[in-house]
């Protein structure tokens, strides 16, 4: 057994290089160069369940960082969201200032001299609202020649804390304060956000859908990060291994993990052994990613799914609503969920295909699907 130091196949977790998303990255971090409003600086990040959105917004977060950003750490939408995006901006402000040692009193924006920290006063902190904490942070910062970016994970439909934070980013780009928001979810939940009436502000924001990764590109880095490690795979192994990830993230993560798992140090790499490691990396894919998308979805989604589940590659919206015994229009409605929700995608004219890795396999092996 190797041990493994590269790869991190567990939700949330960082790798030790985040591969294929320098586009995403460089195209951001030029927004934060911008004026403030600039569209760059409001990015909505889609992508399903281990395609590394929450990868990336920690990445977002560091390189922030080092441009002079006070950054609010990606936080999951929750009741009390908004309390912790305000504690995550003034702890991280006092990253920044914490070498200012002289004594500011007093109230209102006074008590925000960075020398005391980003704190308000305690009549402020229980009876001022969200949207006037946060703007009066954004004033300081701004003041002090810094910016303030805010990153939301797991973002949620119809959530009202993610219509009052839009809101006051709205007010206070309006403002020409120095902001900035990413915020990160599943296709399904930002369509129904954008179809937010109170939201219409977040149409123009800039929308990223993370898409699979260049298989030349796992290739490239499994060669180096084999070995890194000491492992000898032999080239056709290695590219096997490559396919099998199907560009996913975080497939990508799990068939490196189980290769170093598996290994014997200082022999070659057997067929058998990579055959074992990329039976346990599906195994935990179709766990973690297929059945947690399947959950989600209704019974008539599923039996959509399971339909187009006996096809080989594409599949035909006659067969689909002929299996299901539902009219065509009936399965188009289907067809659109699955759509937004991004589990499927369109291919072709009156065609569709499975857009989340294995799945259909997850549907042809359990019947309890």
């Amino acid at each position: 057994m190797v041990k493994d130091t590269i790869f991190s196949p567990s939700f949330g977790n960082r790798p030790s290089y985040l591969l294929g998303r320098d586009d995403v990255v460089q195209s951001f971090l030029q927004g934060l160069s911008t004026e403030p409003g600039n569209r760059e600086r409001a990015v909505l990040l889609l992508g399903q369940r281990g395609s590394g959105k929450t990868v990336l917004l920690w990445e977002l977060a560091d390189r922030a960082r080092d441009m002079g950003y006070v950054v609010a750490n990606p936080t999951v939408t929750s009741r009390d969201m908004l309390d912790r995006i305000i504690e995550k901006v003034q702890s991280d402000g006092e990253r920044l200032y914490k070498k200012r040692s002289s004594h500011v009193t007093g109230g209102s924006i006074g008590a925000l001299g960075f020398s005391a920290g980003l704190q308000f006063t305690r009549e402020e902190q229980e009876t001022k609202s969200f949207q006037y904490k946060l703007t009066q942070l954004s004033k300081a910062l701004t003041e002090q020649g810094r910016g303030l970016l805010i990153l939301v994970d797991e973002l949620q439909a119809n959530s009202p804390e993610i219509r009052q934070l839009v809101i006051a980013y709205q007010e206070i780009v309006g403002e020409q304060l120095n902001i900035a928001l990413i915020m990160a979810g599943l296709p399904s939940a930002v369509s129904a956000t954008l179809n937010d009436k109170v939201l219409t502000f977040l149409n123009r924001a800039r929308k990223v859908v993370l898409t699979p990764l260049s298989l030349a590109e796992i290739d490239a880095f499994y060669a180096k990060s084999f070995d890194e490690l000491g492992l000898t795979v032999n080239p056709e192994l290695r590219r096997e291994a490559t396919r099998a990830t199907k560009g996913s993230p975080y497939m990508f993560q799990l068939v490196g993990h189980y290769i170093a798992l598996y290994a014997d140090a200082g022999e070659e790499l057997a067929k058998s052994t990579l055959g074992d490691a990329l039976y346990a990396a599906q195994s935990d894919y179709e766990n973690d990613i297929c059945d947690t998308t399947l959950a989600a979805l209704s019974e008539q989604d599923v039996k959509f799914l399971q339909a187009m589940s006996e096809d080989a590659q594409m599949s035909k919206m006659s067969e689909i609503a002929e299996r299901m015994s539902v009219s065509q229009d009936y399965a188009q409605k289907y067809r659109k969920r699955l759509i937004d929700a991004g589990v499927i995608e369109a291919q072709g004219r009156g065609f569709v295909r499975f857009a989340v890795p294995y799945l259909a396999d997850r549907l042809r092996n359990d019947p309890l699907f």
